[in-house]
């Protein structure tokens, strides 16, 4: 196979390799589909374990650190030394999870399950997201986009999944999920192949837009602070809506668990609508005002949708996904090419900081639930949107746009 293998190396540094982005944009689908999962069955584990809004926050908060606090080690690891087959052993041990999971007899096994599967992603996506850069051929908005709006399908498809097959069935039918995980297996294998002898892609060649980037550090410090928070406004919020949207739609008109599901359903596909269009517009018209847009500009309906109707909110809900999630690839990219030659320590970092700021939402906003109500929980996080004031503090980086 060398005949076939050496034109894919030496083309991909000049263009996007489409094959190994639309594979490694279908593994992040296969992963988060799995990690959806446990959002997506809280009304049933609640029920059957008889547990308040704390403890469900305290799932989340599990899986979010397990899945965060590991991710900028990883990823400082390997750029130092690149582990191509580790994407593999990180779907293996989220598969673990899964089977702990669909035997879960008590809260505590249920946390120990989403420990290993939040283990799991933070092995997946340092080098994932490496993998996204590599073969961006350039266009590296884009290749983000690809790269999270698999993510973003597979947190969609997760709850329909779970309220087709889990709910009616039961929890040990989570069982059925390991299916997909060794599909990732796989094709994450054929990646960590490809992976191997395109090495020399994760360390581009200095160009004159990388270095009129370099900032005098305190302003690079200044700047990643600031995206920090930015991801802490976006995530808190998105936390309120991944964990407790289900329970407000139950609460405030009072629809059947699945009924909520599906509205879960819809809000995500819309998340994984607007992070498609992310990247390439960063790519397009600048990384920065998109950022702006995607964080500020859900303010208004973020502000509305705890107070009109059922078809307004699914509306309201379909116009905040859209536009939130489009911040989230501009955000890495422009950290990326903030901070040139650590792909994986920063893909690591904001990763890591989304999926704990996450948690830690999702553990405070079930506590503010339980001491109030869903409903004003929502109320209070209707503000989170308007940190995305802080956008306009952040240097301008002056990179050429990608051709073609």
């Amino acid at each position: 196979m060398p005949s076939t293998s050496r034109p894919i190396v030496s083309s991909a540094a000049a263009s996007t390799v489409y094959p190994i982005l639309l594979a490694i944009s279908f593994s992040h689908m296969l992963n988060d589909t799995i990690q959806s999962l446990i959002p997506s069955i809280y009304p049933m584990v609640k029920q059957n374990y008889q547990l308040n809004f704390a403890q469900i926050g305290i799932i989340t908060l599990t899986f979010q650190l397990a899945a965060s606090l590991l991710q900028p080690f990883v990823g400082f690891y390997t750029d130092k030394k690149p582990q191509p087959f580790s994407l593999a052993t990180g779907m293996t041990i989220s598969m673990g999870g899964l089977v702990v999971l669909a035997f879960a007899h008590h809260y505590y096994v249920v946390l120990i399950a989403v420990a290993l599967i939040g283990i799991g992603s933070s092995v997946f996506h340092p080098e994932a997201s490496k993998v996204a850069f590599m073969a961006s051929g350039g266009k590296r908005g884009l290749a983000q986009s690809i790269f999270q709006v698999g993510g973003n399908a597979g947190s969609a498809i997760g709850p329909l999944l779970a309220a087709l097959i889990i709910v009616p069935h039961g929890q040990q039918h989570v069982l059925w999920f390991c299916i997909l995980a060794l599909i990732a297996i796989f094709v994450l294998y054929t990646i960590g192949k490809w992976y191997t002898v395109n090495m020399h892609l994760i360390r581009p060649k200095k160009t004159a837009a990388a270095t009129e980037n370099r900032l005098p550090p305190r302003k690079v410090t200044m700047a990643v602070v600031i995206l920090l928070v930015l991801i802490f406004s976006k995530y808190f919020y998105l936390a309120s809506m991944s964990s407790y949207f289900t329970f407000f739609l139950i609460d405030k008109f009072q629809l059947s668990i699945q009924q909520a599901q599906m509205h879960l359903f819809i809000f995500l596909g819309a998340v994984a609508a607007g992070t498609l269009l992310g990247g390439p517009l960063g790519d397009r018209f600048g990384r920065k005002y998109i950022i702006w847009f995607s964080i500020l500009g859900a303010a208004p309906f973020t502000l509305l949708l705890p107070h009109v109707s059922l078809l307004a909110v699914t509306l309201l809900s379909i116009a905040i996904g859209f536009i939130l999630a489009s911040a989230f690839s501009a955000i890495l990219v422009y950290a990326q090419e903030l901070i040139p030659g650590k792909i994986g320590t920063v893909s690591g970092l904001f990763f890591g900081f989304a999926f704990g700021m996450g948690g830690i939402g999702s553990a405070l906003l079930g506590i503010l639930a339980d001491h109030t109500s869903v409903q004003y929980m929502f109320s209070v996080c209707a503000y989170l949107p308007l940190i995305g004031l802080l956008t306009g503090l952040l240097p301008n980086l002056h990179t050429k746009k990608a051709v073609g």
